[in-house]
C-alpha cells in the first residue's frame, strides 16, 4: 500500500485517543498528556467512563464524536481494537496508532482486514507510538518528548526508542520524524522509507530493524530513498544472544543478515 493516506497518519489535523484516561501512571493517560502538551490542531479524548479531561469534553464512542478524526491512537483492550478500526474506517478516519499489545493473530487479521475496506492505515500494534516534533505531535507513550531536527529515526523496538529519546535529548539532537513500529502489521519499513525519502524536512533516515518480511519491497524503497538522502541501518539479532532479545520484546523473529 506504501504512502497511501500516511499524511493523516504523520501530519493530521485531529486525533482522537481511545482509552483515554485521567490515571497518570497509565498508558492511554500519558498518550493523552503527551498529546495535549503541544499539539494545536483538535483532540478528542474518548473514554466511556469519564465526562471531562480537563477543559476536554470526553466521547463515550466512535459514533459520539462530533467529526471524523484524521488520526485516531488506540490505547484499549485487544478484544476492542478491531471493532474500533471498523467504526472509525465507516466514519471516515484514514490513520491509526494501535498502542494496544497482546493482540492474538485472529484479532490481528480481523484488524487489518476492517483497515483494508476503509484503506485506513495502522502503524502498530503494539508499539511506543511515533512523534512529528516540528507539529508538537506526540503520539506516543514516550517519557520524553524529541527536539525538531532533520533526522528521520524509524525503530521496529520500543525499548531502543525510549534509550534513543534520552541519548537525543542529552545531545541536543532532533528529528524530522520519530517512529516506533512496533509489530508493523501495515506501516512497514518500506512503507517509511517511501514516506520519508520524499519528506523535504527529513535530510537523513536511520533505520534499526530487527526482522523484515517483505525484503524486495524494502530494497526497492532504501534504493530510492538512498538516492535523495543518506541511508543508514542499524540490524539487529546478528547472533543467537541479539536474536533472543529480539524476540522477547516485540514477538518478531529476528531474521538472518544472509
Amino acid at each position: 500500500m506504501s504512502i497511501r493516506n500516511l499524511d493523516s497518519l504523520f501530519a493530521p489535523e485531529s486525533v482522537a485517543v481511545f482509552g483515554a484516561s485521567d490515571r497518570p501512571a497509565s498508558v492511554g493517560g500519558t498518550v493523552w498528556r503527551n498529546l495535549s502538551a503541544e499539539f494545536k490542531g483538535k483532540l478528542y479524548p474518548v473514554n466511556p467512563r469519564l465526562k471531562h479531561l480537563g477543559e476536554h469534553a470526553v466521547y463515550a464512542s466512535v459514533a459520539a464524536l462530533p467529526h471524523a478524526p484524521h488520526l485516531a491512537v488506540i490505547c484499549t483492550p485487544p478484544s476492542t481494537v478491531p471493532g474500533l478500526i471498523a467504526e472509525l474506517g465507516e466514519r471516515g478516519t484514514k490513520a491509526a496508532v494501535v498502542v494496544t499489545a497482546g493482540l492474538d493473530k485472529h484479532q490481528k487479521q480481523a484488524m487489518l482486514d476492517a483497515a483494508r475496506r476503509h484503506t485506513l492505515r495502522i502503524l502498530g500494534p503494539n508499539c511506543i507510538g511515533m512523534l512529528v516534533p516540528h507539529l508538537g505531535l506526540n503520539a506516543s507513550f514516550a517519557h520524553a518528548n524529541a527536539a525538531p531536527g532533520q533526522l528521520a529515526f524509524v525503530s521496529q523496538s520500543g525499548a531502543l526508542v525510549t534509550a534513543m529519546l534520552d541519548w537525543a535529548n542529552s545531545r541536543n539532537i532532533g528529528f524530522s520524524h520519530f517512529v516506533s513500529l512496533g509489530e508493523h502489521a501495515d506501516v512497514d519499513f518500506g512503507d517509511m522509507l517511501d514516506f520519508l525519502g520524499s519528506d523535504p524536512r527529513t535530510r537523513a533516515i536511520l533505520l534499526y530493524i530487527e526482522s523484515i518480511e517483505a525484503p524486495r519491497k524494502f530494497m526497492s524503497a532504501a534504493r530510492a530513498a538512498a538516492r535523495n538522502k543518506p541511508v543508514i541501518v542499524v540490524k539487529a539479532g546478528r547472533s543467537a544472544q541479539g536474536q533472543k532479545a529480539a524476540a522477547s520484546h516485540t514477538g518478531a523473529l529476528a531474521g538472518s543478515d544472509e
